[in-house]
């Protein structure tokens, strides 16, 4: 691990400044949306963070979920008080995680030593969590990763959650669920990943069947009898 000497302390801190004034951008009461920008600020703080200490890029990516789950929770919020939409927080979001996956495609390649506790997926370097026994990897801290499993199902939550209540009542005909389904198989197979490996398939199916039967539920194919 590099050592985090005051230099890379000072420009830690500041990069988290940066990433709160747009976290907290809303009370300048500038009228713009610059806020949703908290998501892309998020990876400075982070992707610095995994540069000064590449061996633990677990640690890395819990940092950056939980950063995320700060916006979400603020703008959840503003959605509550009918002053933000759900579409454009999940914009903002998948953006930044098109930047990040880039950046993970990038920077490892620049800069040899981030590829330390990582495996590459695609062109991905994503964190080497488990073995090819599905056994955790021996540099991977226990509690680091059930925190980091927690904040990923919290993060993916409090997506999905909102986008599946947005939709309650409306009109969704039956071959629309495929394509809503779809939407939500990453993350479905993501979350599976992270906590049974082994079982990503199955898990992923019976998400998706879940998801299925809760859309059929809240939803109205508008050929209902009048």
């Amino acid at each position: 691990m590099a050592v985090f000497d005051l230099n890379s302390l000072i420009f830690f801190i500041t990069f988290i400044i940066i990433f709160g004034i747009f976290l907290i951008f809303d009370a300048f009461q500038r009228n713009e949306k610059y806020a949703y920008l908290a998501y892309i600020m998020a990876l400075l703080p982070v992707d610095f963070l995994w540069g000064v200490n590449y061996s633990e890029p677990l640690v890395v990516y819990l940092l950056l979920f939980i950063l995320w789950i700060l916006c979400l929770l603020r703008d959840l919020w503003g959605v509550h008080k009918n002053k933000k939409e759900i579409n454009d927080i999940v914009l903002y979001l998948v953006l930044a995680i098109i930047i990040q996956l880039i950046l993970t495609a990038i920077l490892p390649v620049s800069i040899p030593t981030l590829q330390t506790n990582t495996t590459l997926w695609l062109f991905f370097y994503l964190p080497d969590i488990y073995t090819n026994t599905f056994t955790i990897e021996s540099w991977v801290n226990p509690g680091v990763l059930i925190s980091f499993r927690i904040a990923a199902t919290l993060l993916i939550a409090f997506v999905i959650v909102p986008l599946i209540v947005d939709i309650k009542d409306e009109e969704v005909p039956l071959p629309l669920f495929i394509i809503i389904i779809g939407l939500f198989i990453f993350p479905f197979l993501y979350l599976s990943y992270v906590w049974l490996p082994a079982q990503t398939g199955t898990l992923t199916f019976l998400f998706s069947v879940v998801l299925f039967i809760i859309l059929l539920m809240i939803t109205r194919s508008g050929k209902e009898a009048k």
